[in-house]
């Protein structure tokens, strides 16, 4: 699943501006996921709840059959935007740099519950 660039668009940070998936693939759309462990606890600070989401998204997408590598786009929902750089970092453990997804981050008054700051979702292609 190739990148594209974009000569008349200022170049992106860590993700692609879009990404092509081929005919053959099977797209996995997953629903947004927040940090609640499988125990219902929901752990303090950005860090701690990013990677949280990450492993819980990754769980979803192995449910699915996908994979990270699989990964061709992510939604970010966030309360604030000062951990964007603590975001990225913890981001770049599980996708593949070189080949990142396409990505949009909006900022949210608040999630469903007070004490979540962030919610992920993904859409991922996997060869058929």
């Amino acid at each position: 699943m190739p990148s594209l660039e974009f000569p008349a668009v200022p170049s992106a940070n860590g993700y692609s501006h879009a990404v092509v998936v081929g005919p053959g693939s099977r797209v996995v759309h997953t629903s947004g996921q927040v940090a609640i462990d499988a125990d219902g606890k929901v752990p303090e600070g950005w860090e701690e709840q990013t990677r949280l989401v990450f492993r819980n998204l990754g769980e979803v997408l192995a449910s699915a059959g996908a994979g990270w590598g699989d990964v061709v786009k992510l939604t970010y929902f966030v309360t604030g935007v000062d951990e964007l750089p603590a975001i990225r970092r913890i981001r770049d453990e599980f996708v593949d740099v070189a080949r990142p997804p396409a990505s949009s981050l909006v900022r949210v008054a608040g999630l469903f519950r007070p004490d979540l700051l962030i919610e992920i979702e993904a859409v991922a292609a996997v060869p058929a």
